[in-house]
């Protein structure tokens, strides 16, 4: 019984026809001027030099089909391709198998010769799943089809198409023909024929397929032997090239990109999963180092198996394992991070995110991230930041130790960027969904385990607190921050600045708030609100005394009595005299200044 029979074809066909001809009509330069007296199998007929071709189409009933109305294009094999083929008798070959073969040089659109270019074109011979066959064309120097055939006699035209003769059989291609066909797979090939037959004879077969392979251009080799310091593949080994070969493979499935979903995992015929993802921009694999491959040319067909074209090398974790880059190792890996490496390199990082004997997590903002950065502080480049503010900028990523993502909650912790005065600023981390940093930044992918820490890709650059940051970032002075916005005074900007910093700021929460009766109005507020505040010091708890005062900005004293009752840090007494006001947390340093959580609202004295 046929697999696909001839009465399916022929609708198939008659189908497509309609397509081509209602295409033709929007584009009357689509359709060239046709022979006013002879079809497709009419002037194959006619010539000598098609007879075996001729013989194959009556075989297969395909004769009638290319004499009907319609649209097509014919690379047709001369008897001498034939011959060399080993086909010279038509009937000693299946008919299912000669059918397929010669629709793989049929077209269901009109090209002339001036028409080809180099690309992707679907034929009209089928594959697994019932999915039209790939042809690649090539046009770079001499034309060529799948890389086995040229034309000999070109832009022959019919009533219901064009037929250009060529010098050999065009198979139907497999995987591993596709990859041989298409220079921009060199590499690839090159990496499959280190092993011989073993990975070129299997993704040219039958068995474990269909298959469904995700193939690195050149030049995502080329970033893959960069990033390894590699002149060229020689200088990897069997097992580590054999690992990364079998990670782009999967075994069973002619999973075209329609078929993939978001968030779906893949197993390759390494055993380690592949995950995808699917946007508006297109389809992403993303492998074991979490950095996201694009695919850039889908659904390459072949007879067993589909190929997608990817711009990056795919690196199981146990090839990481092995590798065991370091921080800066693994940005260099990716061209994603290639804004974050330059960022580094010019800061005179590299040796800092290198060092084997660091635990470091680094929060690793991706290009996007940095052209936003740029964009949203107006420097034209990297080159335009000044290389101190850069590396504080940098150094803000980093904490010092490694922390999983699973360790992670709701806190401040310490980066390694420094005030002017050498304190290291805090990051406010909100793990209530998700993980986001000093509320502008959220994290990605988590837990890229590297040789001297972790990382943990973020969406945003994150840039340097001030103690407004800190106010907005954090939750539980959401009832300050609306007392600042509703102030006469711009206290906002006071405290995002420079002037008068920097600033020692004790900030109410939430729950200090809701003691008050009510939030006093102007021009009372103004004054409260400045009673937090203290100018041109930057106050850390370790500068507390016993009995200190600090004079606020609305001009009375805040005394601090050490050690503070129960669980509080410190006491304060306000102006106004009330005491046992708890310092319940301390030390989130920004740039301009320092912040201390208060347990109560401190009231100045109002008889003044």
């Amino acid at each position: 019984m046929k697999t696909i029979t001839h009465l399916k074809k022929v609708a198939l066909l008659a189908l497509m026809v309609v397509g081509a001809v209602a295409c033709s009509d929007d584009d009357d330069n689509m359709t060239p001027t046709p022979n006013p007296e002879l079809s497709i199998t009419e002037t194959a007929a006619a010539d000598s030099e098609l007879t075996i071709l001729v013989a194959a189409l009556t075989r297969t009933g395909l004769d009638a089909t290319l004499n009907q109305d319609g649209t097509f294009t014919v690379l047709a094999p001369t008897n001498a391709a034939f011959e060399a083929a080993g086909i010279t008798n038509v009937d000693a070959v299946d008919e299912d198998v000669l059918e397929n073969i010669l629709l793989n040089h049929v077209f269901g659109e009109v090209m002339l010769s001036g028409d080809l270019s180099t690309s992707y074109k679907s034929t009209l011979a089928m594959g697994p799943n019932e999915t039209m066959i790939s042809m690649f064309i090539n046009t770079e120097g001499v034309v060529e089809f799948n890389g086995v055939a040229s034309p000999t006699t070109v832009d022959i035209n019919a009533t219901n198409g064009v037929i250009h003769k060529v010098d050999a059989v065009l198979r139907e291609p497999t995987v591993t023909g596709h990859a041989v066909a298409n220079p921009e797979f060199s590499i690839l090939v090159e990496a499959l024929e280190r092993f011989g037959d073993q990975y070129t004879g299997i993704l040219s077969g039958t068995e474990g397929s269909p298959f469904t392979v995700f193939a690195p251009t050149n030049d995502a080799f080329a970033d893959l032997l960069d990033m390894l310091g590699a002149e060229s593949l020689a200088d990897i080994d069997d097992a580590t090239l054999e690992a990364v070969l079998t990670y782009h493979v999967v075994s069973g499935a002619n999973a075209t990109s329609g078929a993939l979903t978001d968030g779906q995992m893949v197993e390759t015929v390494l055993g380690e999963e592949l995950t995808v993802s699917k946007t508006d921009g297109g389809v992403q694999i993303m492998d074991a180092t979490e950095v996201d491959a694009n695919v850039v040319a889908a659904d390459v067909q072949g007879i067993n198996g589909v190929v997608h074209a990817i711009d990056k090398v795919l690196l199981p974790q146990v090839v990481l394992d092995a590798l065991n880059p370091t921080v800066a190792g693994f940005v260099s890996m990716s061209d994603d991070y290639s804004s974050l490496l330059a960022a580094v390199q010019k800061a005179g990082l590299v040796d800092a995110l290198s060092a084997e004997d660091a635990e470091l997590t680094v929060f690793a903002p991706n290009n996007e991230a940095f052209a936003t950065f740029l964009s949203d502080n107006s420097f034209a480049s990297l080159d335009d930041v000044p290389t101190d503010l850069l590396t504080q900028v940098l150094l803000n990523h980093v904490i010092d130790g490694k922390i999983m993502s699973g360790d992670l909650s709701t806190m401040y912790g310490s980066t390694m960027a420094t005030n002017a005065d050498g304190d290291n600023l805090s990051i406010y981390i909100n793990t209530e969904s998700g993980v986001m940093l000093n509320g502008v930044s959220t994290v990605t992918a988590a837990d890229i385990e590297v040789s001297n820490g972790v990382i943990h890709a973020v969406d945003a650059v994150i840039g340097l607190p001030t103690v407004v940051t800190f106010a907005t970032a954090d939750a539980n002075f959401s009832s300050l921050v609306g007392a600042l916005t509703d102030a006469d005074t711009d206290f906002v900007s006071v405290l995002s600045g420079t002037t008068d910093s920097p600033f020692t700021v004790f900030a109410p929460t939430n729950d200090a708030f809701a003691k008050l009766p009510s939030v006093p109005a102007e021009p009372t507020l103004s004054a409260v609100l400045s009673h937090h505040v203290v100018a041109n010091s930057n106050v850390r708890s370790g500068d507390l005394t016993d009995g200190a005062m600090v004079m606020s900005l609305e001009g009375d004293n805040i005394t601090v009595s050490l050690p503070g009752t129960g669980e509080n840090i410190a006491d304060l007494t306000d102006g106004a005299g009330n005491t046992g006001i708890g310092v319940i947390a301390v030390d989130v340093q920004a740039t301009n200044g320092v912040i201390h959580a208060i347990d109560t609202v401190l009231i100045p004295d109002t008889t003044n």
